[in-house]
């Protein structure tokens, strides 16, 4: 009743870029993406739909990632956003900060930065207590 459904990880790959390729500039997708090459770039997935991104061991990411399921063997220099499932395998490689919901990390996986946890209940909801001096809500500068 209270917990939030996940979707489920798309288990066909949509979109591919392949050993040896390079691709300078953002990358957005829906579906599942493999990347086997080199991304110098964002790689962010289309909001509100269930995505998956998988990057092989020879895979190099140089951007932000931001999607819902994401399997790491390569490696990635920026943040790293998966909003249900992360699972860093053994030659996963992140050079900053890594946001969660639910983490698997494989020996010999490395993070160079702070693992962050987030919770869709906490991201959703705010709220209002009342104190002696007024109404003020939990989060807020006031």
């Amino acid at each position: 009743m209270f917990s939030k459904k996940h979707s489920k990880p798309q288990t066909q790959i949509d979109s591919l870029i392949g050993a040896g390729t390079s691709v300078n500039g953002d990358l957005n997708f829906s579906g599942g993406m493999r990347i086997d090459g080199e991304v110098n770039g964002n790689v962010v997935a289309a909001q509100g739909k269930p995505s998956t991104l998988v990057l092989s061991e020879h895979a190099q990411v140089n951007g932000e990632v931001n999607v819902t399921h994401l399997v790491i063997n390569g490696s990635i220099s920026g943040s790293v956003y998966a909003s249900e499932y992360m699972e860093l395998q053994s030659k996963a490689k992140i050079n900053g900060d890594v946001h969660y919901t639910t983490l698997e990390i494989q020996l010999g996986a490395i993070v160079d930065g702070h693992l962050i946890h987030t919770s869709a209940a906490t991201q959703d909801k705010v709220v209002a207590f009342k104190s002696s001096t007024g109404e003020f809500k939990a989060g807020s500068s006031e």
